[in-house]
């Protein structure tokens, strides 16, 4: 999914009501709520809040529903973010084949120094270094590669809150 921020847009915001702010706080803590709880919990019979969620995702305000699967449990020890210098006439093809890449989390066209910042998991060092080897050293236009290893994370909130 690729999302271009700026202040003009084609499409206007929908425009959420309180109910529907409640209805995305609370898909936000529990995806797996049903309908008919969350009517509960906000006071809404389970066919409004369907349709409610419905209309959600009609809008695009949801995506999607995911799992947030914890990586350690699942043997991904590392943890590394990138910043990525490239000439600017390849930056287009460079960010479309490390989208494709499993490796890499989340991948950001940014200002500042650094044209790409990238986030990446590997089961270790050797398969970040195969990464760095093999795929983002040998691609066209890369000028510049930083890579600072996570050691600790405090805050880490999957999609966004209202």
């Amino acid at each position: 999914m690729v999302y271009e921020y700026s202040e003009s847009t084609e499409i206007p915001p929908m425009e959420l009501d309180e109910i529907d702010r409640k209805i995305l706080e609370a898909l936000h803590e529990n995806a797996r709520i049903s309908y008919t709880d969350l009517g509960k919990k906000i006071g809404l019979s389970r066919v409004a809040v369907q349709a409610r969620i419905s209309a959600l995702m009609e809008a695009g305000v949801i995506e999607r529903f995911t799992v947030v699967i914890n990586p350690v449990k699942v043997g991904i020890r590392v943890s590394a973010f990138f910043n990525v210098d490239i000439e600017p006439k390849y930056l287009d093809e460079v960010a479309e084949k490390l989208a494709k890449e499993p490796a890499v989390t989340s991948l950001y066209h940014m200002t500042g120094p650094s044209t790409l910042h990238m986030h990446g998991i590997f089961s270790n060092t050797r398969e970040m270094e195969k990464f760095l080897l093999d795929t983002l050293y040998k691609m066209p236009g890369i000028v510049r590669v930083e890579t600072q290893m996570l050691l600790k994370r405090y805050k880490s909130r999957m999609g966004m809150k209202l």
